[in-house]
């Protein structure tokens, strides 16, 4: 089931995300609100970047509220990587030595942290992969998105708005990837072949170190060069950060009226472009959903238990017991009744000067 983010919980979330640390060493808070108690165990929590606005303003703040919520003398222990994959070995490792209880981490590179699992694993610290699947070893729980379905509508919504335009079969596309180290971006990649492939032709295709906008920027500009502005019809982007980079690029390329693009995050930039057309949709993930349920794993496996999973993934090793939550498509019509809906921005959050007339149009009141 879905739940939604209320105003009053996105104003106290983006308060708590604003004193955000960091460094090397992880930051540390004690739960002082609920009633159940965990033993004072540690749980420690790492996220990867910053440049997307989620994890900060989000999951960070969703994490740390649900921890304290369901244990109010665990201490946690935070730190971001800031897209530097040796930072976070650093900060994990502090964060054994500190004595965590618990690891819950986003990996910065998927591939490369499977010798900090087996760190945790041989002091009995279990392992919770958030987000991002770890590849190589055998760890507690896995928590992320279909990220294959998220892929194929990000797939058939561009296929839809090309055939819409009468465009499918003419012209090109251009696929702007993430970042090869990370496995959900292959996943999101799968799913747009599975829908694409056959039906539209692609011109140039790109996978984006750290999931980078101003890469993305780039890359889309090469892409430009290399076909032609008028040949490009519609750009698969992986997230809403790289495609803010591709848009910003074909503005300075000149194009009159922008292609239809792809995003995901439902980052509040690309709601109002969205609204104003310059993106065509992104997709919607309920993170509270993803980081409560990580939160309540790390919970149960400081005081020694172990929920079951209701699935497995496979990571190349083993079968990982797995949470994988649904995505939304969203498109302009749909902002209403998903974003706005739930909560995860106010109205007038989205509906500022700039934006009022357009949200009057979509029906955003």
């Amino acid at each position: 089931m879905r739940r939604g983010l209320s105003a009053v919980a996105i104003a106290g979330l983006l308060l708590s995300a604003a004193c955000g640390n960091s460094n090397n060493t992880p930051s540390s808070s004690g739960g002082t609100t609920a009633a159940a108690q965990g033993g004072g165990k540690t749980i420690a929590l790492f996220l990867p970047e910053s440049k997307t606005t989620r994890y900060e303003a989000f999951d960070r703040p969703l994490f740390e509220a649900k921890v304290k919520a369901l244990c109010a003398d665990c201490k946690l222990l935070y730190s971001n990587a800031d897209q530097d994959a040796a930072k976070q070995q650093q900060q994990v490792e502090a964060a054994l030595t500190q004595g965590a209880n618990v690891i819950v981490l986003d990996a910065v590179d998927a591939a490369a942290v499977a010798p900090l699992v087996n760190q945790a694993k041989q002091k009995n610290i279990p392992v919770i992969a958030y987000d991002r699947l770890i590849s190589g070893i055998d760890y507690a729980y896995y928590v992320s998105f279909n990220n294959v379905r998220v892929g194929e509508m990000q797939g058939q919504a561009l296929l839809d708005a090309l055939n819409a335009d009468g465009k499918a079969g003419k012209g090109e596309i251009v696929m702007i990837h993430g970042a090869p180290t990370d496995p959900s971006s292959a996943d999101y990649k799968k799913g747009a072949h599975n829908v694409l492939d056959g039906k539209v032709k692609i011109g140039r295709e790109f996978d984006t170190p750290d999931w980078s906008p101003d890469k993305a920027q780039q890359e889309m500009e090469q892409a430009i060069t290399a076909l032609g502005r008028d040949n490009i019809v519609g750009v698969l982007s992986a997230n809403d950060g790289m495609a803010s980079g591709a848009i910003a690029a074909m503005k300075r390329a000149g194009y009159k009226a922008i292609p239809p693009i792809t995003g995901q995050d439902s980052e509040l930039a690309a709601v109002q472009r969205i609204l104003t057309g310059e993106q065509y949709m992104t997709i919607y993930l309920d993170i509270r959903s993803e980081a409560e349920k990580s939160a309540e794993l790390a919970v149960s496996l400081a005081k020694g238990e172990k929920p079951a999973a209701p699935t497995t993934v496979n990571n190349g090793t083993a079968d990982i017991p797995s949470f994988l939550l649904d995505p939304i498509a969203v498109t302009k019509d749909k902002i209403e009744g998903t974003i706005v809906k739930d909560g995860f921005y106010k109205v007038d959050q989205i509906c500022t000067a700039e934006y009022k007339d357009a949200c009057g149009q979509a029906g955003i009141q």
